[in-house]
């Protein structure tokens, strides 16, 4: 069963047909990764649109860990195609990433939430999610990454910037150290 969230243009939503006394089987599956209700926003829509990319397979705010450690809530839209940072104050595109660039997703073994998206060719993106298991199951959805699991892992914060993140488990939840190499 497929878990993509079909975007349309809400421009032509006269044209689709509706069906509003039987409901679609997969209707409420295909919505369950979108968390922000992408089609409610003209300027995600807009992003999307202008990129050529029709179908989202995660949605929802993200803190997102700048080089210099300060943490910055973002929008995550991850589709068959692109990684997404978008920032919600200004409604602007701060990065976009092509799948293809990714090399693989890194993630503790423990209950934290933290996710780290490992781009050879760029710095790397460090991010927090409640929902991290579902962020890797529409990356894998969408190309099939490889994803390591490991208590401790380097990541590229800035283009001259390497930092290793360390976590272990401690009385009432995960100790998480960010360390400068």
């Amino acid at each position: 069963m497929s878990r993509r969230v079909q975007i349309d243009d809400p421009k032509n939503d006269d044209d689709v047909p509706k069906n509003d006394d039987v409901p679609d089987a997969d209707s409420s599956q295909l919505r369950k990764r979108d968390y922000i209700d992408v089609p409610s926003h003209p300027y995600l829509m807009k992003l999307l649109n202008k990129q050529g990319d029709q179908i989202v397979l995660f949605a929802d705010r993200v803190l997102k860990f700048t080089g210099s450690g300060k943490m910055k809530c973002r929008i995550l839209l991850v589709t068959d195609f692109a990684i997404y940072i978008v920032d919600p104050e200004t409604d602007s595109l701060k990065r976009r990433i092509a799948l293809a660039a990714v090399e693989k997703i890194c993630l503790s073994e423990l209950s934290d939430n933290f996710l780290a998206v490992i781009i050879p060719t760029e710095y790397d993106l460090l991010i927090a999610s409640a929902r991290k298991n579902e962020i890797v199951a529409a990356f894998v959805e969408a190309y099939e990454l490889e994803v390591v699991s490991s208590n401790r892992f380097e990541y590229n914060a800035a283009s001259d910037l390497v930092k290793e993140i360390e976590f272990e488990e401690a009385e009432g939840g995960v100790k998480t150290r960010i360390l400068r190499k």
